[in-house]
């Protein structure tokens, strides 16, 4: 059976699913957010402290995006619907993303 598509193989493993994956965990260890996060001026931070989460936080929040995906989307979805605008993804890391509003520890708050 020969593959039609222009790359095969073990590089495109790398190219859809390890890349992608190394390149947001990093940007959440670095940045405490993704390029769509900075635009809106929000950041990951952990729960419990208001601080940068860690990185097995970060590792795990990646991780958890996919359990999050399973159940068609509902752990993403759940956002809409918690008190606290958690994903299953944020529960399971101990994270959530808050609005940057200033330097130094993000006081998580919610209303």
């Amino acid at each position: 059976m020969e593959e039609t598509g222009l790359i095969a193989g073990p590089a495109d493993f790398l190219i859809t699913w390890v890349l992608p994956a190394v390149a947001i965990i990093v940007f959440w260890i670095t940045k405490q957010a993704t390029p769509g996060k900075m635009a809106i001026s929000a950041k990951m931070v952990d729960a419990s402290s208001g601080m940068a989460p860690s990185t097995g936080q970060c590792i795990g929040r990646y991780l958890a995006y996919l359990i999050s995906m399973f159940p068609l989307c509902l752990g993403i979805l759940w956002v809409a619907f918690d008190r606290k605008k958690q994903g299953w993804h944020d529960k399971l890391a101990g994270t959530v993303v808050v609005r940057q509003k200033r330097r130094g520890p993000e006081p998580v708050r919610f209303n």
